[in-house]
């Protein structure tokens, strides 16, 4: 794997790029660590796409820096494609072509020797399970078989970086398990993996980090707990009782107030569950109250997805 001795694989600092009177990308600053996978989100034109071409040195900067793999994609661009892997949504295989024949077309452009070329397609057809299909043409392949090649394509020069954008658009849902599987390995090898994807559950699967960009700025940055916190507020818990009438005398400690509430359930948030929640057990239990369950109520990255994008422009969580 290639790096620039550096545990932090993508830095970048104030990140911008003006296309004539267009600000496409506002001073996007963040840090990966080697073996974190990070989300970007955002709707079409947010400038996810504009981000990682500047990431790979095909656009430069028009203010702030960055760096992959401890290279400045200004100063280094030959460094940073040589440790970075690209899977576009548009990923280029030719059908007529074997697996073999296009992993070596493009290890010869990687400037790999054939024996290398060789030893590390096999390995690679091997590692995603598509070794027994090598003699088969591509456009034989199902679209998860394609999508888990183009994969194995950006990881013949063993890169430090993965820019995958949109890695399972499209697909059925075997096929998109068998490449979020895929993606699950490779950040098991420390490498650093940069997710571009409108697919709410596969970023909160997969991503360490959450990066959510909207008219080229980031308004929310952040691991999926922290961006639940300060963007949904305390963690919300749901009790249910044996029997409805219990409801009507319950009593709650802790200066706590009930929210939503059914017949024979109720909720309520606590900013610290590990200490408020025994508390409060011991106290329905206390009045005698017969509790079938006390659980936290599940919160998706998709509501904070939507609490953001909805937010007011002063209101941006930066919380990593």
């Amino acid at each position: 794997m290639i790096t620039g001795g550096s545990s932090e694989m993508v830095i970048t600092q104030d990140l911008s790029k003006q296309f004539d009177d267009f600000l496409a990308v506002d001073g996007i600053s963040l840090r990966v660590s080697a073996g974190e996978v990070l989300a970007l989100l955002g709707p079409n034109g947010a400038g996810k796409t504009t981000t990682v071409r500047m990431l790979t040195s095909v656009l430069r900067p028009t203010r702030g820096w960055a760096r992959l793999a401890g290279y400045d994609v200004v100063q280094q661009p030959e460094r940073v494609r040589a440790s970075v892997g690209v899977l576009t949504e548009q990923h280029g295989l030719y059908f007529r072509m074997r697996p073999l024949e296009y992993l070596d077309f493009f290890g010869q452009l990687y400037g790999l020797n054939i024996a290398a070329r060789e030893a590390r397609a096999r390995r690679l057809l091997e590692e995603f399970g598509l070794a027994e299909y090598q003699n088969r043409r591509i456009g034989q392949f199902s679209r998860g078989m394609r999508q888990k090649l183009a994969l194995a394509r950006t990881l013949l020069h063993e890169p430090a970086v993965l820019l995958l954008d949109e890695p399972t658009t499209g697909m059925d849902p075997a096929s998109a398990y068998l490449v979020r599987d895929a993606i699950q390995i490779l950040r098991s090898t420390e490498r650093t993996i940069i997710l571009c994807t409108h697919n709410l559950a596969e970023a909160e699967k997969l991503a360490d980090q959450i990066a959510i960009i909207r008219r080229g700025r980031i308004i929310a940055y952040g691991t999926p707990k922290q961006l639940q916190d300060s963007l949904l507020g305390p963690t919300e818990f749901e009790v249910r009782l044996s029997y409805p009438q219990l409801m009507r005398d319950l009593k709650l400690p802790l200066g706590l107030k009930i929210g939503t509430k059914g017949p024979d359930w109720f909720r309520y948030r606590v900013e610290r569950p590990h200490v408020e929640n025994p508390i409060v057990l011991h106290s329905l239990l206390s009045q005698g109250l017969a509790v079938i369950s006390l659980h936290e109520v599940p919160r998706s990255l998709e509501q904070v997805y939507l609490q953001a994008i909805n937010a007011p422009d002063e209101e941006a969580v930066y919380v990593g």
